[in-house]
């Protein structure tokens, strides 16, 4: 079996009993232990000594993958390129390609310039540029916020509603 295309792939849920099996392994490793496995992930193939050893990362990935297949998901697996063109940028952020460049040229997201006009961005910095964005939306909706716990009590609103009925009732005597 040689090496698949790198391009994009969408799995979708097959055998579930297996999926269930792979899933059911996974869960009762992982409460067995009360944490995730210890950092040690074979792939195990039909000899008995053909195994290698998977990353934690692959690991993870492969975790993410069964778990969403097992609940009758798709999965779509869609490598990306380390560098991004302003455009492929600009839609992992979700904004314009303008906005990207403007971004580039106000010093808030790095990229290269490897000739006169093409700028390339590495991917993990425009994870890290989204996150950060992410975190300043946060904290806007965050300081406009206002607690319920803030509310003023019953007294001091029947208090400013006799007040008001106060003004009322002396506006409607002056104007007789």
């Amino acid at each position: 079996m040689g090496v698949q295309s790198l391009g994009q792939q969408t799995y979708l849920p097959e055998q579930p009993e297996q999926m269930a099996k792979v899933y059911s392994f996974l869960q009762a490793h992982e409460s067995a232990t009360g944490a995730a496995p210890a950092p040690r992930y074979l792939l195990v193939g039909a000899d008995e000594h053909d195994s290698v050893e998977l990353p934690e990362g692959v690991y993870r990935i492969l975790r993410q993958v069964v778990a969403a297949l097992q609940a009758g998901q798709a999965v779509t697996v869609a490598p990306q390129t380390k560098m991004l063109t302003t455009q492929q940028a600009a839609d992992l952020l979700g904004v314009s390609r303008p906005t990207v460049v403007k971004l580039i040229e106000d010093g808030r997201l790095e990229a290269e310039t490897p000739g006169t006009r093409r700028r390339l961005i590495r991917l993990d910095e425009a994870l890290r540029y989204r996150k950060a964005r992410r975190e300043e939306q946060y904290q806007a909706i965050f300081a406009t916020s206002e607690a319920y716990d803030d509310e003023p009590s019953q007294q001091i609103v029947e208090e400013q509603l006799r007040r008001v009925r106060t003004d009322i009732a002396a506006t409607r005597r002056v104007r007789g």
